[in-house]
């Protein structure tokens, strides 16, 4: 688990397999990725799970400020890390512990959706941005509620079927990739993990078992 609040601004140091260092690959076969973070590596050993732009990856290697690890198909086809390229930056943040704050809000680091910018406007406290959001996802997504971009958990100012809007203060844009991303890039999206349960759960016919009667 995760908490959405990014430690570090890492940087791609390598990619392997896939399209072989022209980005992370198209999907097609698995790859690995070298990454530069000499915060997360301080006390990250293989098996450790770092999220990557919000996705969890497993660690397999750790050489100095370095760390590598591989990325299956399966990642590649649903999350933007099949773009990723040497030199590009990356959110990092450790898995969280029993004594980790939480400042942001649970995640799993499992990518449910690619979205991309839509708008941004900055301003004189902080930038408002737009992203497009995939219909699948847009039932899960309230406003006020809370959405993992890139890795970043954020605060939903406004939302409509096919898009969200959230409000980036400056440490935000300072200290992660959404301070360098463009209109038209692409983002990882994670909706919270407890709307998709309480769906799951009436869907089920949990209204039954709490009135004490079973479907």
């Amino acid at each position: 688990m995760f908490t959405g609040i990014v430690e570090e601004l890492g940087r791609v140091v390598a990619v392997t397999g896939g399209a072989a260092g022209d980005g992370a690959g198209d999907g097609a076969g698995g790859a690995g990725i070298r990454v530069r973070g000499p915060l997360v590596v301080t006390d990250t050993r293989p098996g450790d799970s770092v999220a990557v732009n919000g996705v969890c990856l497993t660690v397999v290697e750790v050489t100095g400020d370095t760390f590598t690890a591989d990325v299956m198909r399966e990642t590649l086809r649903c999350s933007s890390l099949a773009a990723l390229r040497a030199g590009d930056p990356v959110n990092l943040e450790r898995a969280a512990t029993l004594g980790t704050r939480l400042g942001g809000h649970l995640m799993q680091g499992h990518v449910d959706g690619v979205g991309r910018i839509l708008a941004r406007e900055p301003g004189p406290h902080w930038d408002e941005v737009r992203f497009s959001l995939p219909e699948d996802l847009s039932r899960y997504v309230v406003e006020k509620g809370s959405i993992t971009v890139d890795g970043v958990s954020l605060t939903v100012t406004a939302v409509a079927d096919d898009w969200f809007g959230v409000g980036l203060i400056p440490t935000t844009l300072r200290l992660t990739v959404l301070g360098h991303k463009a209109v038209g890039d692409p983002v990882n999206l994670e909706v919270d993990v407890v709307a998709k349960y309480v769906e799951r759960l009436l869907g089920a016919g949990i209204g039954a078992y709490v009135t004490g009667v079973r479907a």
